[in-house]
């Protein structure tokens, strides 16, 4: 008598035994686990040789049935299970507020930096003030008014024990905190010094004359111990590499330069930006990785690799590109703006995905610092405010560093978190399931936090 339970049975085992895709259609498909369980989706993190099985390549589907009704292509479903890492996140909402009346609105400038020893100097008008990040205390370091000067830029050595100060009339002062002294006063600019930046006992200087001076802070002296020429318009970015190796420059001629410790020209030259550029980071996590970004006319963030002098990416963020600065924990990185949108913008890299957008000043966001620690970062604005605020994460990434050639690959996986987004569409799952990048905390409490002028 022919058994039909028996012959269903004995087909089963054949097609799993053959490595069939069959699947019993009485079993959840991934379709309805969507629905039943959106909050267990995970979206790839990037699709690298060691994610996947040596037997299976990166399209193997042996794991969707061949015959599905599912509306999701098998990729789509793929892409659906795959795991995510746990969402980071970002307040929009300062953690504090510091009244600086007087920080001037140029942009030109670089009048906020955060030391090593937790201590933030600040360029109000003609005096430098230092806040103390551990105890809130303000001191006043120097005033200039008797001269007839103001600030126009402040610098950190690498200790945190040395504030260099540059000035409207074209000199530089070395302070000793500690001491609460000047240790060294160097004169060879003829225009304010808007520019610093330090590379151990070596300060790099950038001026309006078009100059820049490195000189040796222990050996006071009039004459320069180099001099760099190369800029047509102010020097108003200055930034030394991780390895102290390479100085980087941008200009109001809409350049940016590179230079070594053994020559008195750029070893390359950079003139894509098409505004003043005055933002620069070096990453910290791929050897001559260097980011720039441009003024008004430009708008752009850029990205060179300066072991070999090519131009690697670019993005259009739509506004005046102030300042960047690196995460030193994971690839991310932030970026200030001026016109029109005054805000403040922490990207994903090589992606170049947008993972925040924060605002709250009213006018151009010209400064920048970020913390010993490397979470928190404090903004400076013509409104007179500076802002704290927490944008990265201090558990280091698992994989902060990349190579030149992981930025080309990282467009294809792009390409993926754009398909997991339609697959997400595509099965109708709330906005709240997906990835969610910016969490306001309800229960900061903003500090307004006024300068108190001490001698």
């Amino acid at each position: 008598m022919f058994n039909l339970e028996y012959q269903k049975r004995l087909l089963r085992q054949q097609n799993i035994s053959s490595g069939s895709s069959y699947q019993d259609e009485n079993l959840s498909s991934p379709r309805r686990e969507a629905f039943t369980s959106p909050r267990t989706l995970q979206s790839p993190t990037s699709f690298t040789p060691q994610h996947i099985s040596e037997n299976k390549s990166v399209d193997d589907t042996s794991s969707i049935p061949t015959y599905s009704l599912s509306p999701l292509s098998a990729k789509s479903q793929k892409l659906l299970r795959s795991p995510r890492k746990a969402t980071r996140k970002i307040s929009r909402i300062p953690f504090k507020v510091l009244d600086a009346p007087e920080l001037q609105d140029d942009f030109y400038l670089n009048l906020v930096d955060w030391s090593s020893q937790n201590v933030l100097s600040v360029g109000l008008g003609s005096c430098v003030y230092l806040w103390s990040a551990c105890t809130s205390q303000v001191t006043r370091l120097c005033d200039l008014s008797g001269d007839a000067n103001s600030v126009t830029s402040v610098a950190w050595n690498e200790r945190g024990n040395l504030v260099a100060v540059g000035t409207h009339h074209g000199y530089v002062q070395v302070w000793d905190v500690s001491m609460n002294k000047q240790v060294n006063k160097m004169m060879g600019h003829s225009a304010r010094v808007g520019a610093l930046a330090w590379n151990s006992d070596i300060l790099s200087s950038g001026s309006r004359d078009r100059l820049i001076l490195q000189r040796d802070v222990r050996t006071p002296s009039i004459v320069p111990e180099r001099k760099l020429v190369g800029h047509r318009q102010e020097v108003c970015g200055l930034k030394w590499s991780p390895d102290n190796t390479c100085l980087a420059s941008g200009g109001n001629d809409n350049r940016l330069y590179v230079w070594n410790m053994h020559s008195l020209s750029p070893i390359q030259t950079y003139t894509e930006h098409l505004a003043a550029v005055k933002a620069i980071a070096w990453s910290p996590h791929q050897h001559g990785l260097l980011a720039s970004g441009g003024g008004t006319a430009d708008r752009c963030i850029r990205f060179w690799n300066t072991l070999t002098g090519q131009a690697m990416q670019c993005v259009d963020t739509g506004s005046q590109v102030c300042n960047l600065a690196w995460s030193k924990h994971s690839s991310e990185l932030v970026s200030t703006h001026g016109y029109s949108q005054n805000q403040i913008l922490v990207w994903k890299y090589p992606s170049l995905t947008q993972v925040a957008k924060l605002t709250g000043h009213s006018y151009r966001v010209l400064y920048l610092a970020m913390a010993p620690d490397g979470e928190a970062i404090v903004t400076g604005a013509g409104d007179e405010t500076l802002r704290f605020w927490n944008v990265f994460s201090k558990a280091r990434s698992q994989k902060a560093g990349f190579s030149m050639s992981e930025v080309t690959a990282s467009v294809e996986n792009e390409n993926d978190q754009q398909e997991l987004q339609n697959c997400m569409n595509e099965a109708a799952l709330n906005n709240r399931n997906a990835e969610e990048y910016i969490n306001i905390d309800n229960n900061v409490q903003l500090d307004q936090t006024q300068w108190i002028l001490m001698p």
